[in-house]
């Protein structure tokens, strides 16, 4: 759907975070037959919708939110509204048509785009991705579930897109390269069961890719994408991999893999994953060789992914709020196990299994004070109850859980947010989550 299909129908836009406003403010200009604004409950500390927001759109909550819609032709979600919301089944029952902005921008916008998507590792190789195209002579801009909503994109020649399952949902274009990095269970709640969420996240790659560029060292990733699909593996012998030290296209060494500074394995796919989107893109990577490896030598770790935070207490406070399933709060607690440590866990409750994180724990007798913050705080600290070494506690939300976790650390040790749950519910997104833990520092440090 385009946005000028919105023309004299009855839209609401749900959701009052970035998407939500990005969304109002592109689809007003269309001249609508009516606009309005949606939210099923109030979000903790949201954006207030005042001023220009609420004249184009006015903001209903709760059941006035729920009778509006009755009288609605399309509805425009935000990311984190569930498929299986009760709503948003009683809107398509009556023949309503579900949409997201992602999937409004994509329809004018595909061909000049490199979407990302993935259960794990999808900011990193986007971002590694534009920072690539860039060095190669293609200016980009970079946006979506990172950075800057689809619809609030500027004009551009090439597009570089971060791509949640949310957003993926709704596709009915996809990218000229879709690439994806990873899949586990995750967002259950969302998509309203296992399979239909890897539906979700695969629909990136099923309306017209020309070339769909796949981690080949994921096993479940393999399994589950259609044989018919212009398939371009990452990760394997004959594409780009890694192997005695060196990142490779086949057998032709590009440059040593201790350039990229992100540790462990995961990065090391995620790269070659990224080295294959740009490929895939039109881009010659061997003739651009030392150009790809200054950007990859000169690429920074993202903020909100495991990004150190300095404070007078001698406390070293890390923002890995980019956390959203419990296999990225592994790779973080074990980055700082073996200093004395703090985790602060829980999100929007989305039904994933804390399992995993239990077993890293046991396996590897990780001693940590745990503290839980709502939603899905209480429930994590249950699946990880008994663990020798493992001290728990409960926040009523997270500036208390930074205070908590001051009272709590020991001189020297690392107090880390890795909440291996998404940040909807409380939060507008995960950079207001980050934003409120960062506040919450400063706040509670030593002369506040």
């Amino acid at each position: 759907m385009h946005l000028q299909e919105l023309t004299g129908r009855r839209v609401a836009v749900w959701g009052t975070g970035r998407e939500g406003i990005a969304a109002a403010e592109a689809i007003h200009p269309h001249r609508p037959g009516r606009l309005i604004a949606v939210q099923d409950k109030t979000t903790v500390l949201a954006t207030e919708w005042t001023g220009r927001r609420a004249a184009i759109a006015p903001l209903f909550t709760g059941e006035d939110a729920h009778r509006e819609l009755q009288s609605i032709d399309v509805i425009v979600r935000s990311p984190g509204i569930a498929q299986v919301h009760p709503w948003i089944v009683e809107h398509r029952a009556r023949g309503g048509i579900v949409t997201g902005g992602t999937s409004l921008w994509m329809a004018d916008h595909a061909s000049r785009t490199i979407g990302v998507t993935g259960s794990k590792g999808k900011s990193t190789t986007t971002t590694l991705i534009h920072q690539l195209v860039e060095a190669a002579g293609r200016p980009s801009t970079l946006g979506g579930n990172i950075g800057i909503a689809a619809l609030s994109l500027p004009e551009s020649d090439h597009y570089v897109l971060e791509l949640s399952a949310y957003q993926c949902a709704d596709l009915d274009d996809s990218p000229r390269v879709a690439a994806l990095t990873s899949l586990f269970p995750e967002h259950l709640d969302w998509a309203g069961s296992e399979e239909r969420y890897y539906r979700d996240k695969l629909n990136i790659a099923m309306h017209g890719a020309e070339a769909v560029v796949y981690n080949a060292d994921d096993p479940r990733l393999v399994a589950m994408l259609p044989a018919d699909l212009p398939l371009v593996p990452a990760n394997s012998p004959e594409s780009f991999h890694v192997a005695d030290g060196w990142v490779l296209r086949a057998g032709e060494r590009l440059f040593e893999r201790s350039r990229f500074k992100p540790v462990g394995r995961h990065n090391a796919a995620d790269l070659c994953v990224a080295l294959a989107a740009v490929e895939a893109s039109g881009i010659d990577v061997l003739a651009h060789r030392d150009a790809l490896a200054e950007a990859v030598a000169a690429y920074e770790p993202l903020g909100q992914r495991l990004t150190p935070i300095s404070d007078p207490s001698g406390l070293t406070f890390v923002d890995d709020s980019l956390s959203t399933i419990p296999q990225s709060a592994i790779y973080a607690i074990e980055a700082y196990a073996d200093r004395p440590l703090t985790v602060i866990l829980g999100g929007e409750n989305r039904g994933v299994d804390y399992a995993p994180l239990r077993a890293f724990f046991e396996e590897n007798k990780v001693e940590a004070t745990l503290i839980g913050i709502p939603d899905s705080g209480e429930f994590i600290l249950g699946t990880l109850k008994g663990l020798p070494g493992v001290h728990t506690l409960l926040a009523e939300d997270l500036p208390e859980a930074v205070r908590l976790s001051r009272e709590h650390t020991p001189a020297g040790g690392v107090v880390l947010l890795s909440p291996a749950a998404p940040s909807y519910g409380r939060f507008d997104n995960w950079l207001h989550r980050s934003r409120v833990f960062l506040e919450a520092i400063a706040a509670t440090a030593p002369g506040a």
